[in-house]
Protein backbone atom coordinates (compact mmCIF):
# COMPACT_ATOMS: atom_id res chain seq x y z
CA UNK A 1 0.00 0.00 0.00
CA UNK A 2 1.73 3.43 -1.31
CA UNK A 3 1.97 6.10 1.54
CA UNK A 4 -0.62 8.67 0.52
CA UNK A 5 0.62 12.63 0.66
CA UNK A 6 -1.82 14.87 2.23
CA UNK A 7 -1.18 18.90 3.07
CA UNK A 8 -2.46 20.45 6.38
CA UNK A 9 -4.04 23.71 6.64
CA UNK A 10 -4.79 25.56 9.93
CA UNK A 11 -4.71 28.49 11.66
CA UNK A 12 -1.79 30.13 14.33
CA UNK A 13 -4.54 30.96 16.60
CA UNK A 14 -2.38 29.77 19.68
CA UNK A 15 1.33 28.32 20.69
CA UNK A 16 -1.43 25.61 22.12
CA UNK A 17 -3.63 25.16 18.68
CA UNK A 18 -0.13 25.25 16.48
CA UNK A 19 1.13 22.08 18.80
CA UNK A 20 -2.23 20.31 18.83
CA UNK A 21 -1.91 20.28 14.75
CA UNK A 22 1.66 19.41 15.30
CA UNK A 23 0.93 16.29 17.18
CA UNK A 24 -1.61 15.54 14.40
CA UNK A 25 0.52 15.69 11.93
CA UNK A 26 3.17 13.36 13.75
CA UNK A 27 0.06 10.68 14.49
CA UNK A 28 -0.69 10.89 10.89
CA UNK A 29 2.83 10.41 9.83
CA UNK A 30 3.37 7.85 12.84
CA UNK A 31 0.55 6.00 10.54
CA UNK A 32 1.92 6.12 6.75
CA UNK A 33 0.75 10.01 5.81
CA UNK A 34 3.33 11.78 4.05
CA UNK A 35 2.23 14.66 6.03
CA UNK A 36 3.13 18.14 4.27
CA UNK A 37 3.21 21.26 7.29
CA UNK A 38 4.18 24.57 6.97
CA UNK A 39 6.09 23.76 10.24
CA UNK A 40 8.24 21.46 8.52
CA UNK A 41 8.81 22.38 4.67
CA UNK A 42 7.72 25.79 4.43
CA UNK A 43 11.89 27.81 5.05
CA UNK A 44 13.10 30.66 5.59
CA UNK A 45 13.04 32.81 2.07
CA UNK A 46 10.57 30.66 0.84
CA UNK A 47 7.23 31.80 -0.93
CA UNK A 48 4.43 31.49 1.48
CA UNK A 49 1.62 32.16 -1.23
CA UNK A 50 3.12 29.09 -3.75
CA UNK A 51 3.47 26.84 -1.21
CA UNK A 52 -0.57 27.31 -0.53
CA UNK A 53 -1.20 26.40 -3.90
CA UNK A 54 1.10 23.48 -4.24
CA UNK A 55 -2.50 21.78 -2.45
CA UNK A 56 -4.21 22.27 -5.56
CA UNK A 57 -1.40 22.55 -8.16
CA UNK A 58 1.37 19.24 -7.35
CA UNK A 59 -0.03 16.12 -8.42
CA UNK A 60 1.83 14.05 -5.55
CA UNK A 61 -0.87 15.54 -3.03
CA UNK A 62 -4.07 13.56 -2.73
CA UNK A 63 -5.62 15.09 0.52
CA UNK A 64 -5.82 18.27 2.26
CA UNK A 65 -7.02 18.46 5.79
CA UNK A 66 -8.44 21.73 6.92
CA UNK A 67 -8.22 22.17 10.73
CA UNK A 68 -11.02 24.15 11.59
CA UNK A 69 -11.12 26.55 14.95
CA UNK A 70 -12.67 29.94 16.12
CA UNK A 71 -9.48 31.59 14.83
CA UNK A 72 -9.54 29.83 11.41
CA UNK A 73 -13.08 30.61 10.38
CA UNK A 74 -12.65 34.17 11.53
CA UNK A 75 -9.72 34.82 8.95
CA UNK A 76 -11.66 32.08 6.68
CA UNK A 77 -14.98 34.45 6.37
CA UNK A 78 -13.25 37.73 6.41
CA UNK A 79 -10.32 36.60 3.88
CA UNK A 80 -7.98 37.81 6.09
CA UNK A 81 -4.05 36.62 6.25
CA UNK A 82 -2.49 33.52 5.34
CA UNK A 83 -5.63 31.67 6.08
CA UNK A 84 -8.07 33.94 4.16
CA UNK A 85 -5.42 33.33 0.98
CA UNK A 86 -5.89 29.40 1.60
CA UNK A 87 -9.08 30.05 1.66
CA UNK A 88 -9.34 31.60 -1.49
CA UNK A 89 -7.81 28.56 -3.28
CA UNK A 90 -9.65 25.82 -1.12
CA UNK A 91 -13.42 27.16 -1.43
CA UNK A 92 -12.47 27.93 -5.68
CA UNK A 93 -11.30 23.77 -5.60
CA UNK A 94 -14.61 22.87 -2.87
CA UNK A 95 -17.11 24.62 -5.59
CA UNK A 96 -15.88 23.72 -8.97
CA UNK A 97 -14.84 20.39 -8.54
CA UNK A 98 -17.07 17.30 -9.05
CA UNK A 99 -14.55 15.27 -6.98
CA UNK A 100 -15.36 16.26 -3.37
CA UNK A 101 -13.08 13.75 -2.03
CA UNK A 102 -9.83 16.05 -1.95
CA UNK A 103 -10.85 18.62 1.18
CA UNK A 104 -12.14 17.19 4.78
CA UNK A 105 -12.40 19.97 7.53
CA UNK A 106 -11.16 18.17 11.00
CA UNK A 107 -13.12 19.88 14.06
CA UNK A 108 -11.27 20.92 17.05
CA UNK A 109 -13.13 23.25 18.54
CA UNK A 110 -17.28 23.94 19.24
CA UNK A 111 -18.65 26.96 20.22
CA UNK A 112 -20.84 27.87 23.36
CA UNK A 113 -24.02 26.03 22.22
CA UNK A 114 -21.91 22.91 20.86
CA UNK A 115 -21.79 23.67 17.37
CA UNK A 116 -18.76 23.32 15.30
CA UNK A 117 -16.59 26.61 13.64
CA UNK A 118 -17.35 26.41 9.77
CA UNK A 119 -16.28 28.62 7.70
CA UNK A 120 -19.41 29.54 4.94
CA UNK A 121 -17.58 27.82 2.18
CA UNK A 122 -18.07 24.53 4.01
CA UNK A 123 -21.27 24.51 6.13
CA UNK A 124 -23.09 22.22 4.37
CA UNK A 125 -20.30 19.48 4.40
CA UNK A 126 -19.06 16.52 6.03
CA UNK A 127 -16.63 17.16 8.69
CA UNK A 128 -14.19 15.01 11.51
CA UNK A 129 -14.49 15.43 15.08
CA UNK A 130 -11.66 15.47 17.03
CA UNK A 131 -12.79 17.74 19.52
CA UNK A 132 -13.87 14.98 22.39
CA UNK A 133 -11.38 12.99 24.20
CA UNK A 134 -13.62 10.20 24.64
CA UNK A 135 -14.70 10.05 20.59
CA UNK A 136 -11.08 10.93 19.29
CA UNK A 137 -9.57 7.36 19.16
CA UNK A 138 -12.56 6.63 16.64
CA UNK A 139 -12.65 9.39 14.41
CA UNK A 140 -8.73 9.53 14.50
CA UNK A 141 -9.43 6.00 12.45
CA UNK A 142 -12.25 7.75 10.65
CA UNK A 143 -9.69 10.13 9.38
CA UNK A 144 -6.95 7.79 8.85
CA UNK A 145 -9.44 5.68 6.28
CA UNK A 146 -10.44 8.92 4.26
CA UNK A 147 -6.82 9.88 3.82
CA UNK A 148 -6.08 6.23 2.46
CA UNK A 149 -9.36 6.10 0.99
CA UNK A 150 -9.99 2.94 2.72
CA UNK A 151 -13.80 3.47 4.33
CA UNK A 152 -15.04 1.49 6.92
CA UNK A 153 -18.17 0.86 4.53
CA UNK A 154 -18.18 -0.13 1.12
CA UNK A 155 -21.10 0.01 -1.20
CA UNK A 156 -21.52 -3.84 -2.31
CA UNK A 157 -21.47 -4.65 -6.46
CA UNK A 158 -24.67 -4.23 -8.01
CA UNK A 159 -26.62 -7.52 -8.30
CA UNK A 160 -29.31 -8.64 -10.47
CA UNK A 161 -32.68 -7.42 -10.31
CA UNK A 162 -35.22 -10.08 -8.06
CA UNK A 163 -36.73 -12.64 -10.08
CA UNK A 164 -39.96 -12.09 -8.13
CA UNK A 165 -39.93 -8.40 -9.87
CA UNK A 166 -40.08 -10.04 -13.42
CA UNK A 167 -42.90 -9.64 -15.63
CA UNK A 168 -43.56 -13.14 -15.78
CA UNK A 169 -43.16 -13.54 -12.04
CA UNK A 170 -44.89 -16.83 -10.60
CA UNK A 171 -47.79 -15.86 -8.49
CA UNK A 172 -49.71 -17.93 -5.61
CA UNK A 173 -52.61 -15.68 -5.38
CA UNK A 174 -52.69 -15.51 -1.85
CA UNK A 175 -51.81 -11.66 -1.03
CA UNK A 176 -55.84 -11.22 0.13
CA UNK A 177 -56.38 -14.18 1.91
CA UNK A 178 -53.02 -13.43 4.11
CA UNK A 179 -54.53 -9.76 4.82
CA UNK A 180 -57.76 -11.10 5.58
CA UNK A 181 -56.07 -14.18 8.32
CA UNK A 182 -54.23 -11.51 10.01
CA UNK A 183 -56.69 -9.27 10.44
CA UNK A 184 -58.94 -11.91 11.75
CA UNK A 185 -56.38 -12.98 13.92
CA UNK A 186 -55.36 -9.82 15.44
CA UNK A 187 -59.30 -9.26 16.62
CA UNK A 188 -59.65 -12.97 17.46
CA UNK A 189 -62.63 -13.18 15.62
CA UNK A 190 -64.29 -15.86 14.78
CA UNK A 191 -63.56 -16.61 11.06
CA UNK A 192 -60.23 -16.33 11.86
CA UNK A 193 -59.53 -20.85 12.21
CA UNK A 194 -61.40 -21.04 8.74
CA UNK A 195 -59.55 -18.03 7.09
CA UNK A 196 -55.98 -19.62 8.26
CA UNK A 197 -56.89 -22.98 7.14
CA UNK A 198 -58.21 -21.39 3.61
CA UNK A 199 -54.68 -19.51 3.46
CA UNK A 200 -52.12 -22.30 4.34
CA UNK A 201 -53.96 -24.65 2.10
CA UNK A 202 -54.04 -22.21 -0.91
CA UNK A 203 -50.75 -21.66 -0.40
CA UNK A 204 -49.50 -25.20 -0.43
CA UNK A 205 -51.30 -26.30 -3.22
CA UNK A 206 -49.96 -23.18 -5.32
CA UNK A 207 -46.54 -24.32 -4.31
CA UNK A 208 -47.01 -26.32 -7.62
CA UNK A 209 -46.09 -23.69 -9.44
CA UNK A 210 -42.58 -23.66 -8.57
CA UNK A 211 -42.30 -26.90 -10.08
CA UNK A 212 -39.35 -26.77 -12.30
CA UNK A 213 -40.08 -28.45 -15.30
CA UNK A 214 -37.53 -27.09 -18.11
CA UNK A 215 -35.66 -30.24 -18.52
CA UNK A 216 -32.65 -27.68 -18.82
CA UNK A 217 -28.71 -28.93 -18.56
CA UNK A 218 -27.77 -30.18 -15.84
CA UNK A 219 -24.34 -28.33 -16.29
CA UNK A 220 -26.47 -25.41 -15.14
CA UNK A 221 -29.27 -26.70 -13.74
CA UNK A 222 -28.29 -24.80 -10.54
CA UNK A 223 -29.15 -21.50 -12.29
CA UNK A 224 -32.63 -22.34 -12.45
CA UNK A 225 -32.88 -23.67 -8.77
CA UNK A 226 -31.40 -20.48 -7.72
CA UNK A 227 -33.72 -18.20 -9.33
CA UNK A 228 -36.92 -20.06 -8.39
CA UNK A 229 -35.69 -19.81 -4.89
CA UNK A 230 -35.53 -16.55 -5.16
CA UNK A 231 -38.52 -15.79 -6.90
CA UNK A 232 -40.27 -17.19 -4.07
CA UNK A 233 -38.88 -14.80 -1.51
CA UNK A 234 -42.20 -12.56 -1.05
CA UNK A 235 -44.22 -15.78 -0.69
CA UNK A 236 -41.84 -17.06 2.02
CA UNK A 237 -42.12 -13.38 3.89
CA UNK A 238 -45.89 -13.47 3.66
CA UNK A 239 -46.04 -16.88 5.36
CA UNK A 240 -43.44 -15.58 8.05
CA UNK A 241 -46.02 -12.56 8.43
CA UNK A 242 -48.91 -14.87 8.96
CA UNK A 243 -46.97 -17.25 11.42
CA UNK A 244 -45.87 -14.63 12.90
CA UNK A 245 -49.77 -13.49 13.66
CA UNK A 246 -50.61 -16.99 14.29
CA UNK A 247 -48.15 -17.29 17.60
CA UNK A 248 -48.43 -14.04 18.59
CA UNK A 249 -52.10 -13.88 19.25
CA UNK A 250 -53.09 -17.82 19.28
CA UNK A 251 -56.94 -17.47 19.61
CA UNK A 252 -56.82 -21.27 19.15
CA UNK A 253 -54.92 -24.24 18.74
CA UNK A 254 -52.76 -23.70 15.77
CA UNK A 255 -50.29 -26.74 16.06
CA UNK A 256 -52.44 -28.76 14.39
CA UNK A 257 -52.96 -26.25 11.04
CA UNK A 258 -48.90 -25.79 11.33
CA UNK A 259 -48.45 -29.44 11.12
CA UNK A 260 -50.98 -30.28 8.20
CA UNK A 261 -48.99 -27.64 6.24
CA UNK A 262 -45.77 -28.61 6.68
CA UNK A 263 -46.68 -32.32 5.98
CA UNK A 264 -48.26 -30.99 2.65
CA UNK A 265 -45.42 -29.16 1.77
CA UNK A 266 -42.99 -31.53 2.30
CA UNK A 267 -44.57 -34.03 -0.04
CA UNK A 268 -43.29 -31.65 -2.77
CA UNK A 269 -39.65 -32.24 -1.81
CA UNK A 270 -39.91 -36.07 -3.55
CA UNK A 271 -41.13 -37.55 -6.95
CA UNK A 272 -44.58 -36.95 -7.64
CA UNK A 273 -46.48 -40.45 -8.56
CA UNK A 274 -46.72 -39.39 -12.09
CA UNK A 275 -43.09 -39.20 -12.75
CA UNK A 276 -41.27 -42.11 -14.01
CA UNK A 277 -37.64 -40.35 -14.94
CA UNK A 278 -36.18 -37.87 -13.09
CA UNK A 279 -32.50 -36.80 -11.38
CA UNK A 280 -32.92 -36.19 -7.57
CA UNK A 281 -31.67 -32.65 -8.33
CA UNK A 282 -35.60 -32.04 -10.00
CA UNK A 283 -36.98 -30.73 -6.06
CA UNK A 284 -33.96 -29.21 -5.02
CA UNK A 285 -35.80 -25.99 -4.98
CA UNK A 286 -38.70 -27.27 -2.60
CA UNK A 287 -36.17 -28.77 -0.25
CA UNK A 288 -34.86 -25.56 0.33
CA UNK A 289 -37.87 -23.77 0.25
CA UNK A 290 -39.42 -26.32 2.36
CA UNK A 291 -36.58 -26.70 5.02
CA UNK A 292 -36.49 -22.82 5.26
CA UNK A 293 -40.31 -22.81 5.86
CA UNK A 294 -39.81 -25.39 8.19
CA UNK A 295 -37.11 -23.25 10.16
CA UNK A 296 -38.92 -20.33 10.45
CA UNK A 297 -41.78 -22.42 11.51
CA UNK A 298 -39.51 -22.92 14.71
CA UNK A 299 -37.81 -20.02 15.25
CA UNK A 300 -40.89 -17.80 15.53
CA UNK A 301 -42.46 -20.23 17.92
CA UNK A 302 -39.37 -20.15 20.08
CA UNK A 303 -39.41 -16.16 19.70
CA UNK A 304 -43.24 -16.33 21.17
CA UNK A 305 -42.23 -19.11 23.58
CA UNK A 306 -44.61 -21.40 22.45
CA UNK A 307 -42.44 -24.31 23.86
CA UNK A 308 -45.32 -26.87 23.62
CA UNK A 309 -46.02 -26.35 20.28
CA UNK A 310 -42.67 -26.65 18.92
CA UNK A 311 -42.21 -30.26 21.36
CA UNK A 312 -45.43 -31.08 19.34
CA UNK A 313 -43.79 -30.48 15.99
CA UNK A 314 -40.77 -32.09 17.14
CA UNK A 315 -42.80 -35.35 18.22
CA UNK A 316 -45.01 -35.82 15.41
CA UNK A 317 -45.03 -37.83 11.96
CA UNK A 318 -45.79 -36.28 9.04
CA UNK A 319 -47.75 -38.66 6.43
CA UNK A 320 -45.96 -38.57 3.01
CA UNK A 321 -48.81 -40.77 1.06
CA UNK A 322 -47.86 -41.03 -2.46
CA UNK A 323 -44.94 -39.64 -1.99
CA UNK A 324 -43.33 -42.49 0.17
CA UNK A 325 -41.15 -45.02 -1.99
CA UNK A 326 -39.99 -47.93 -1.24
CA UNK A 327 -36.94 -47.09 0.45
CA UNK A 328 -38.74 -44.64 2.43
CA UNK A 329 -41.31 -44.98 5.18
CA UNK A 330 -45.35 -43.82 4.61
CA UNK A 331 -44.53 -41.71 7.95
CA UNK A 332 -41.65 -39.52 8.52
CA UNK A 333 -39.73 -37.60 11.85
CA UNK A 334 -38.96 -33.84 11.15
CA UNK A 335 -35.78 -35.09 9.89
CA UNK A 336 -37.18 -35.04 6.37
CA UNK A 337 -37.16 -31.21 6.23
CA UNK A 338 -33.44 -31.29 5.63
CA UNK A 339 -31.95 -32.43 2.51
CA UNK A 340 -28.20 -32.34 0.92
CA UNK A 341 -28.75 -30.00 -1.87
CA UNK A 342 -26.60 -31.23 -4.57
CA UNK A 343 -27.38 -28.38 -7.22
CA UNK A 344 -25.97 -26.18 -4.80
CA UNK A 345 -22.88 -28.30 -4.10
CA UNK A 346 -22.66 -28.45 -7.86
CA UNK A 347 -23.55 -24.70 -7.93
CA UNK A 348 -20.64 -23.37 -5.86
CA UNK A 349 -18.18 -25.95 -7.73
CA UNK A 350 -19.21 -24.39 -11.12
CA UNK A 351 -18.78 -20.74 -10.57
CA UNK A 352 -16.01 -21.25 -7.93
CA UNK A 353 -17.20 -19.57 -5.08
CA UNK A 354 -15.57 -21.46 -2.32
CA UNK A 355 -18.26 -21.15 0.12
CA UNK A 356 -18.26 -23.51 3.14
CA UNK A 357 -21.74 -24.11 2.87
CA UNK A 358 -23.67 -22.55 -0.12
CA UNK A 359 -27.55 -23.26 1.54
CA UNK A 360 -26.00 -21.75 4.74
CA UNK A 361 -25.42 -18.36 2.77
CA UNK A 362 -28.53 -18.26 1.08
CA UNK A 363 -30.39 -18.54 3.79
CA UNK A 364 -28.08 -15.65 5.94
CA UNK A 365 -29.06 -13.28 2.74
CA UNK A 366 -32.45 -14.23 2.40
CA UNK A 367 -32.46 -13.40 5.95
CA UNK A 368 -32.38 -9.62 5.51
CA UNK A 369 -35.55 -9.45 4.03
CA UNK A 370 -37.25 -11.69 6.81
CA UNK A 371 -37.96 -9.57 10.20
CA UNK A 372 -36.22 -12.22 11.69
CA UNK A 373 -32.70 -11.56 13.06
CA UNK A 374 -30.96 -14.94 11.96
CA UNK A 375 -28.94 -15.75 14.76
CA UNK A 376 -32.92 -16.49 15.46
CA UNK A 377 -32.82 -19.26 13.02
CA UNK A 378 -29.49 -20.43 14.34
CA UNK A 379 -30.79 -20.71 17.51
CA UNK A 380 -33.85 -23.25 15.80
CA UNK A 381 -31.48 -24.67 14.36
CA UNK A 382 -29.57 -25.62 17.42
CA UNK A 383 -32.72 -26.83 18.74
CA UNK A 384 -33.78 -29.57 16.05
CA UNK A 385 -30.02 -30.72 15.92
CA UNK A 386 -29.55 -30.81 19.85
CA UNK A 387 -33.25 -32.68 19.99
CA UNK A 388 -32.14 -35.34 16.96
CA UNK A 389 -29.07 -35.85 19.06
CA UNK A 390 -31.36 -37.06 22.23
CA UNK A 391 -33.11 -39.42 19.68
CA UNK A 392 -30.46 -40.54 18.31
CA UNK A 393 -28.86 -42.07 21.57
CA UNK A 394 -31.74 -44.07 21.33
CA UNK A 395 -31.48 -44.98 17.50
CA UNK A 396 -34.59 -43.31 16.93
CA UNK A 397 -33.89 -40.79 13.94
CA UNK A 398 -30.44 -39.62 12.47
CA UNK A 399 -29.14 -36.78 13.26
CA UNK A 400 -30.36 -32.96 11.89
CA UNK A 401 -27.80 -31.21 9.96
CA UNK A 402 -27.78 -27.32 11.54
CA UNK A 403 -26.87 -25.98 7.77
CA UNK A 404 -26.96 -22.07 9.77
CA UNK A 405 -24.63 -22.96 12.16
CA UNK A 406 -21.63 -22.70 9.76
CA UNK A 407 -21.97 -19.25 10.85
CA UNK A 408 -20.85 -19.88 14.68
CA UNK A 409 -17.41 -20.78 14.17
CA UNK A 410 -16.96 -16.46 13.11
CA UNK A 411 -20.06 -15.13 14.30
CA UNK A 412 -21.78 -16.03 17.43
CA UNK A 413 -20.38 -18.75 19.89
CA UNK A 414 -23.28 -18.36 21.99
CA UNK A 415 -25.28 -19.29 24.21
CA UNK A 416 -27.82 -18.84 22.61
CA UNK A 417 -30.53 -16.86 24.47
CA UNK A 418 -32.99 -19.54 25.33
CA UNK A 419 -30.37 -21.71 26.68
CA UNK A 420 -28.50 -18.94 28.65
CA UNK A 421 -32.32 -18.33 30.05
CA UNK A 422 -32.58 -21.56 31.34
CA UNK A 423 -29.97 -20.82 33.63
CA UNK A 424 -33.04 -20.55 35.79
CA UNK A 425 -34.19 -24.09 36.54
CA UNK A 426 -38.06 -22.84 36.17
CA UNK A 427 -36.95 -22.17 32.27
CA UNK A 428 -35.41 -24.74 31.95
CA UNK A 429 -38.36 -26.81 32.62
CA UNK A 430 -40.41 -24.75 29.81
CA UNK A 431 -37.59 -25.47 27.11
CA UNK A 432 -37.05 -29.00 28.69
CA UNK A 433 -40.01 -30.89 26.20
CA UNK A 434 -38.31 -29.34 22.66
CA UNK A 435 -35.32 -31.19 23.60
CA UNK A 436 -37.02 -34.05 24.81
CA UNK A 437 -34.73 -34.57 27.90
CA UNK A 438 -36.10 -35.10 31.64
CA UNK A 439 -33.16 -33.27 33.00
CA UNK A 440 -30.09 -30.99 32.72
CA UNK A 441 -27.70 -33.89 33.68
CA UNK A 442 -29.58 -35.85 30.78
CA UNK A 443 -28.44 -33.12 28.04
CA UNK A 444 -25.05 -32.87 29.73
CA UNK A 445 -24.67 -36.25 29.13
CA UNK A 446 -26.03 -36.68 25.67
CA UNK A 447 -23.68 -33.95 24.54
CA UNK A 448 -20.68 -35.41 26.31
CA UNK A 449 -20.86 -38.44 23.83
CA UNK A 450 -21.03 -36.56 20.85
CA UNK A 451 -17.38 -36.91 18.44
CA UNK A 452 -15.85 -35.48 15.97
CA UNK A 453 -16.13 -38.64 13.42
CA UNK A 454 -19.44 -37.66 11.03
CA UNK A 455 -19.86 -41.50 10.37
CA UNK A 456 -20.48 -42.26 13.93
CA UNK A 457 -24.14 -42.35 15.38
CA UNK A 458 -23.49 -39.12 17.47
CA UNK A 459 -21.12 -36.59 15.94
CA UNK A 460 -20.39 -32.57 15.81
CA UNK A 461 -20.99 -31.23 11.97
CA UNK A 462 -18.21 -30.06 11.02
CA UNK A 463 -17.14 -27.48 7.82
CA UNK A 464 -13.52 -28.38 6.49
CA UNK A 465 -11.65 -26.63 9.81
CA UNK A 466 -14.42 -24.94 11.12
CA UNK A 467 -17.14 -26.27 13.79
CA UNK A 468 -19.95 -25.69 16.56
CA UNK A 469 -19.20 -25.99 20.58
CA UNK A 470 -22.16 -27.88 21.45
CA UNK A 471 -21.54 -27.18 25.28
CA UNK A 472 -20.84 -23.56 24.78
CA UNK A 473 -23.85 -22.76 22.76
CA UNK A 474 -26.31 -24.92 24.85
CA UNK A 475 -24.70 -22.64 28.11
CA UNK A 476 -24.15 -26.31 29.24
CA UNK A 477 -22.37 -26.00 32.19
CA UNK A 478 -24.77 -23.83 33.38
CA UNK A 479 -27.87 -25.16 32.89
CA UNK A 480 -30.72 -25.01 35.83
CA UNK A 481 -28.11 -23.89 38.14
CA UNK A 482 -30.09 -21.28 39.66
CA UNK A 483 -34.18 -21.03 40.74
Amino acid sequence: MANPKAFISYSWTSPQHAEWVISLATQLRENGVDIILDKWDLKEGHDAVAFMERMVTDPEIKKVVVVLDHGYVEKADSRKGGVGTETQIISAEVYKKIDQNKFVAVIVEKDAEGKPYLPTYYKSRIYIDLSNPDSYANNFDQLLRWVFDKPLYIKPELGKPPEFLKDNAITLGTQSRSRRVIDLLRSSAQGAHGALDDYLSTFVEEMEKFRITSGADKKTFDEDVAANIDAFLPYRNEFIEVTSTLVRYWPFDGAPDLQKFLERAAIYMFRPPSVSTWSEWDFDNFRFLTHELFLYTIALLIRAERFEVVAALLNASYYLGDAAEDQRQPVEDFGMFRHHLRSLQHRNQRLNLRRLSLHADMLEKRSHSAGIPFRLLMQSDFVLYLRSCVAAVNSQMKQWWPETLVYTAFRFRGPFEIFARAQSAAYFEKIRPMIAVKTADELRDVVSKLGGDPNARLYVPRWEFDSIEPAALANLEKLATKP
